[in-house]
């Protein structure tokens, strides 16, 4: 039965041939983007595990041997430009100290190694605005074994041990630490691998249920003349079984073939993936690997499930040889189908209040949730494709658009199934976009122009670890002269009050800068944070302190506040002088520095969903052009009727757009709605946000999809003038 299959399949005719290939086209595209999805999970372990040298200070975990000298270790965060830098302080102890990767040696005082990216910009950059940071001179640069990114900013100073012991934070390391950051206790630096493992698992579901829905679409193309077929084979004998593993084995062919020409193309397509930051930083090529694993699953799993959705797709062809023809109207949906939907929201919603302690719990409750729904819109599509063409036929003043609305209600299903893969896209979208808006609109980057993103400020802080200046510690000379700062302000540290900030400033230098806030009325020294960052997350007015002024100058100092223009030139000369004034505390930053690595990592979440709605908006397009020109060639001795009794081919084309555009813009609504709904639902249960309005880019997205559809609707009007000419009015 295989073997007749086979030949069925590959000796079938023309229509055999396209099936083959749309259905062998779209796995290809599908395999290919699973694997890269794949090499980029792969590719964030091994970028995890490149950073494993950097918590060598807060952990004990390590491979090899202990090193018989200790090294002095101090790792702080810098910033360049608005990129994040990692700077380490080193000091020899003896010939046999513990050597990162990347490096033959540890640099020794007045030396110092950094990785090629910040090699460049230290060879064009003016050396008051970095080189400047780092004392002494270059001696090496840091091999790709010791870099998480090729864009890495890296640099490993060369100190004495009393030097390091006086940076905020150091401590002395004999071990090199060698595990991914997400299998150790106390390690902080490396990427949160578990989200962007859940994401990029999502993305891959996200890219497998339009896929395997393209392959059932792209089964059922001329499903009524094979079930003919079949129904011939059962008469001479065949059996339910027998005729079952035929029907598979074609579309089984195809998906075996497209999992083959897609792993022939994923080569191609990662050469590209290593241009996208999924994590913030790019991967090396060579990072972007499969294992045995996901080429088992993928060469295996694909055919599999392409056999079990053609098994689906053509369950009809087991029934009797008469059940060919003596169809009748199947029965119309049920309301109970939107029942899934509500259940996938409602379980969402019961998380409002109750949100699962554990990561673990918080994916179950919210991915299962979102799958619920996914599967609801599924289950749902052909009842509201039902509801449509009710209201289409009730609304029908033209001959077409009363066809169009009876054709939809006789079958709803089949006119849902053409656009079924474009609602999962638009919910996906939705979700993603929905989510990711918000957050960055409630903990993004500020804007640039304002006050927190001009400014730059430098603090102590006693309950960190950190040793405060003296109360006569004088602003860097150079510092207040410097083109493009407008001001230095000193913030004095007046301890723990009550509820209060640490922060004392005279309201004097606030009045000067009302931008930064003001104290309120009759005082006049404010409370405030060292960096002077708003209060209470959006208030321009601070608290009074206790303090006065005349107590003001004789307490130490909290915080050096730069306010500059913004330009980069000043913002970077003004910290590589405060980093040299005081190199021991922690390096200078602005609100929007590090605020924005946050948002950084958005905005990659944001491209990665960018490129599932467009891979999963092709899949749709080609499910639907697939749908559509199935369908016409299956009717087409009707319409051929229709024209020989005078219906114009213009009222056939209305017909067929109807047929298409009806079920497309309904379950289009409902799918952008049921995706913010979700959203909306996540948000305030696991952040409580509210969800904010989508960018202009969504809007653009979801009409470019829907004029895309639209258009495919459009390119099979030639079709249809083909195929219902007089000879097609003949019985077969």
């Amino acid at each position: 039965m295989i073997r007749l299959g086979l030949r069925l399949a590959v000796t079938g005719g023309r229509a055999a041939i396209a099936r083959l290939a749309l259905v062998g086209g779209a796995v290809a595209l599908g395999v290919a983007l699973l694997l890269a999805v794949f090499a980029g999970i792969n590719a964030v372990q091994s970028q995890n595990l490149r950073y494993a040298w950097l918590n060598s200070a807060v952990t004990e975990a390590a491979t090899g041997t202990e090193a018989a000298d200790a090294a002095g270790w101090a790792l702080r965060e810098d910033y360049f430009a608005g990129r994040r830098m990692a700077r380490v302080d080193v000091a020899v102890t003896g010939p046999d100290s513990p050597v990162p990767p990347g490096m033959t040696r540890l640099p020794a005082p007045g030396e110092y190694y950094v990785s090629p990216a910040l090699a460049s910009l230290l060879a064009s950059t003016p050396a008051d605005q970095l080189g400047d940071r780092f004392p002494g001179r270059q001696v090496g640069v840091i091999g790709d074994a010791g870099l998480a990114s090729p864009d890495s900013l890296i640099a490993v100073v060369g100190r004495t041990p009393q030097e390091v012991a006086g940076i905020i934070g150091a401590t002395k390391i004999t071990r090199i630490v060698s595990v991914s950051p997400q299998d150790c206790s106390g390690c902080y630096v490396g990427v949160g691998s578990d989200g962007i493992t859940l994401i990029l698992s999502v993305v891959a579901a996200a890219l497998l249920f339009p896929l395997l829905m393209f392959i059932g679409t792209a089964t059922r193309l001329a499903a009524a003349r094979r079930e003919q077929r079949f129904a011939a084979m059962r008469l001479v004998g065949a059996t339910p079984r027998q005729i079952t593993l035929i029907a598979t084995v074609e579309s089984t062919l195809a998906a075996a073939a497209g999992t083959l020409l897609g792993f022939a193309l994923f080569p191609l397509l990662r050469l590209g993936l290593d241009r996208i930051t999924f994590t913030g930083e790019r991967f090396f090529l060579g990072d972007l690997s499969l294992t045995w694993f996901n080429v088992l699953l993928v060469g295996a799993g694909v055919p599999l499930g392409a056999a079990v959705a053609a098994r689906a797709a053509l369950r009809r062809v087991r029934i009797t040889p008469l059940g060919v023809a003596r169809r009748v109207t199947p029965r119309p949906p049920r309301a109970w189908r939107l029942l899934p939907v509500a259940a996938g929201l409602c379980e969402l919603a019961w998380f409002i209040d109750r949100r699962p302690r554990t990561t673990n719990g918080q994916t179950e409750a919210y991915l299962g949730g979102i799958f619920l729904t996914m599967i609801g819109l599924v289950v749902a599509g052909p009842y509201l494709t039902m509801a449509g063409s009710r209201v289409l036929a009730r609304l029908a003043r033209r001959p077409a658009t009363l066809i169009a609305g009876r054709r939809l209600a006789d079958d709803p299903r089949a006119g849902f199934r053409a656009v079924s893969g474009l609602m999962l896209a638009l919910f996906v979208t939705s979700v993603a976009t929905g989510v990711i808006t918000s957050i960055v609109a409630y903990r993004g980057e500020t804007p640039v122009g304002t006050a927190t993103y001009d400014n730059l400020s430098i603090g102590w802080y006693p309950d960190h670890g950190g040793k405060l200046p003296a109360a006569d510690t004088p602003i860097p000379a150079g510092l207040t002269t410097t083109p493009g700062v407008r001001d230095v302000l000193v913030v004095r540290y007046q301890g723990i009050v009550g509820n209060l900030p640490t922060g004392a400033i005279g309201c004097a230098d606030l009045t000067r800068h009302p931008d930064l806030g003001q104290c309120p009325p009759g005082a006049q020294v404010g409370a405030v944070y060292a960096d002077l960052s708003r209060p209470d997350f959006g208030s321009d007015v601070y608290e009074a302190s206790p303090m006065t002024l005349a107590q003001l100058p004789s307490l130490p100092v909290n915080s050096f506040v730069v306010l500059t223009d913004g330009s980069r030139a000043a913002l970077e000369h003004s910290r590589t002088l405060l980093e040299s004034t005081f190199p021991d505390g922690r390096f200078p930053s602005t609100e929007n520095e590090w605020r924005s690595d946050f948002a950084r990592t958005l905005v990659q979440f944001q491209r990665l969903a960018d490129v599932v709605i467009v891979a999963s908006l092709v899949i749709a397009g080609c499910s639907l052009a697939v749908s559509l020109a199935g369908g016409i060639n299956e009717r087409k001795r009707p319409f051929a009727l229709l024209r020989l009794t005078g219906v114009r081919l213009a009222e056939l084309r209305r017909v067929i757009t109807l047929e298409s555009a009806v079920p497309l813009l309904a379950v289009s609504a409902v799918a952008i709605a049921a995706g913010f709904t979700a959203a909306a639902l996540f948000l305030r249960s696991q952040l409580d946000y509210d969800l904010k309005p989508p960018g202009l880019s969504y809007y653009v997205l979801v009409g470019l999809g829907l004029a895309v559809s639209l258009g495919l609707i459009a390119s099979t009007m030639p079709l249809l003038r083909r195929v219902t000419g007089p000879q097609q009015a003949r019985n077969d």
